[in-house]
């Protein structure tokens, strides 16, 4: 997949988080993508979609054979992706520091109708934290105990500001579970995504190479 070159490390920093998520621990379906008790996946890391289109199109939510023609002026794949266009697709996404504060929204709305059990996912980059609106949603959330909500930080070191004491600790002082994987390691993924947190939401940070040693790879 060409045509967003630019936004290369988006991508390929999250397609194994997206992968561990789609595989093994999202209750999501390309049947079943009106079903009210389908979790929640929400990219709002939205601006290097390739990876997130390719795993769709792996697990049956879109034809692989669509790929060939993202980001054209006719292809529904497009720079940011749409979720009106795209089966799957929970909201329209790009402009950084939105996709948390509506998790936190997805998950009101969910308890609001009795739904307790599935889950909002939200996949954000470590610079997006940079965003004030994070930080707002961050303070609720954990103050509002949403256990059904997931913060997955993909850390590739591309933060200008960072945090004292490091992401998880931001996380961790507002009340949140925290937990950090190897970006890269399926099971320890795993073991991040779904280790119990009782009556709190959960931040994952997953950690990968720095995003100037991937464009020297």
């Amino acid at each position: 997949m060409t045509g967003d070159e630019k936004h290369d490390n988006a991508a390929t920093s999250t397609m194994d988080v997206l992968w561990v998520l789609y595989d093994r621990v999202l209750r999501a379906h390309p049947d079943r993508t009106d079903d009210p008790e389908r979790d929640r996946f929400l990219l709002s890391k939205g601006h290097g979609p390739m990876a997130y289109y390719a795993v769709l199109a792996e697990k049956g939510f879109l034809d692989p054979d669509e790929l060939g023609s993202w980001a054209e002026f006719e292809s529904r794949l497009g720079l940011h992706p749409d979720r009106v266009l795209v089966p799957g697709v929970e909201i329209g996404s790009g402009s950084l520091g939105h996709g948390l504060p509506l998790g936190v929204g997805v998950v009101r709305g969910l308890r609001a109708r009795g739904r307790t059990r599935p889950r909002a996912v939200v996949l954000l980059g470590d610079a997006e934290l940079d965003e004030g609106s994070n930080h707002e949603a961050i303070a609720v959330a954990g103050r509002w105990g949403l256990e059904q909500l997931t913060a997955v930080v993909v850390d590739n070191s591309s933060s200008t500001h960072g945090w004292p004491g490091g992401i998880a600790d931001r996380f961790a002082r507002e009340g949140w579970a925290t937990r950090t994987a190897d970006g890269r390691d399926h099971e320890d993924l795993h073991r991040a995504l779904t280790e119990a947190h009782p009556d709190r939401p959960l931040a994952v940070v997953a950690v990968v190479e720095p995003y100037d040693q991937e464009e020297a790879a």
